[in-house]
């Protein structure tokens, strides 16, 4: 059943290193197998980084008069969608070069294909929550937010996973945390807090739902190393397809039906798609090759830069400080 599948996929990995042996990463004088995985390790991260960097403000900017004239959940199941079609059509280039092999086949048995439905679900909710929650805080503040994310997933590798993190990490840790709280100080308001309660309520839910869905796929994906990464992600798609479909139906039906499906799009917004899209290819290739606690500090790197009056300087200035991989990646 499942519980057993990811329970045995969960201990499979206790004890491991997820980034394989430190030469991986930082073996700058090793040989060049070596210096080629850190290389390919950095460059996804360098992708995931740039990537998310801009997702707030597209999201943002995607309004019109402060409000989504477009479906939020029909857009949530284009960016699955391009996803899916993204890994179809590396697995047909791979078909071509190299032939369908066992393990960039895309049949699979049951117990395979039965773990994906729970991190699918997991991610449309954290999803949707993300367009949501600009109802409560604007985009610097909400990719302030998002180095919660950096909390949940540490907490959840040593909850789950049993690693061990080492001190420099967890101090780590604590520092964005408590960048977090004090950016979000507001001398100017009667309110301690500049964010209001739902919004601190959505970025915990999104924070610990990101972490467990992180922790859960990367332990699906890492289970057998050898399976192409993209039939891996076209079965997790697949069922994001599923999910956002059935999330259409529930909250947007009328509005699809009368309106149309891409009602209210614009420019923006398929910009908007398409980074979401490639922003999920980079996050795979990060758990893939490297773990989430590389993806969500990468995450985290690129801060807003729009608060002008220097309050968040302390802030900012540790979302841009460049961790060596030794801090980063446990047991490296």
């Amino acid at each position: 059943d499942k519980d057993g599948v990811i329970v045995d996929d969960v201990e499979s990995l206790r004890g491991k290193s997820h980034s394989g042996s430190p030469s991986d990463v930082a073996g700058f004088g090793g040989n060049s197998s070596d210096l080629s995985k850190w290389k390919r390790k950095s460059i996804v991260t360098l992708a995931l980084t740039v990537l998310t960097s801009s997702q707030a403000i597209l999201i943002v900017w995607s309004k019109r008069a402060g409000k989504y004239e477009y479906s939020v959940t029909t857009a949530n199941f284009l960016v699955e969608a391009l996803k899916c079609a993204l890994s179809l059509a590396a697995l047909l280039r791979i078909w071509r070069s190299e032939g369908v092999t066992e393990d960039n086949r895309l049949s699979t048995t049951f117990d395979e294909v039965s773990v994906y439905p729970i991190p699918a679900a997991l991610y449309l909710i954290k999803n949707l929550l993300q367009y949501y929650i600009f109802a409560y805080v604007d985009a610097p503040g909400y990719q302030i937010l998002k180095n919660l994310n950096i909390i949940s997933t540490g907490v959840l590798y040593r909850i789950i996973l049993k690693r061990k993190l080492s001190e420099v990490q967890w101090a780590a840790f604590i520092l964005l945390c408590a960048g977090c709280t004090t950016a979000q100080l507001n001398s100017n308001s009667d309110q301690v807090m500049q964010t209001p309660f739902q919004g601190w309520l959505m970025a915990v839910i999104m924070a610990l739902l990101s972490g467990f869905a992180g922790v859960y796929t990367e332990a699906i994906v890492k289970k057998r190393p050898s399976r192409n990464i993209n039939v891996q992600n076209f079965w997790l798609y697949v069922f994001g397809m599923a999910f956002n479909a059935v999330a259409i139906l529930v909250q947007d039906f009328d509005a699809v039906v009368n309106k149309g499906f891409f009602h209210g799009y614009s420019l923006i917004t398929v910009l908007m798609i398409l980074n979401h899209a490639l922003s999920g290819i980079a996050v795979s290739m990060v758990m893939k090759y490297a773990d989430n606690i590389v993806k969500t500090t990468a995450k985290s790197q690129m801060t807003s830069h729009k608060h002008d009056n220097g309050e968040d300087t302390t802030l900012i200035a540790l979302s841009d400080m460049k961790f060596p991989a030794k801090w980063v990646l446990p047991n490296s």
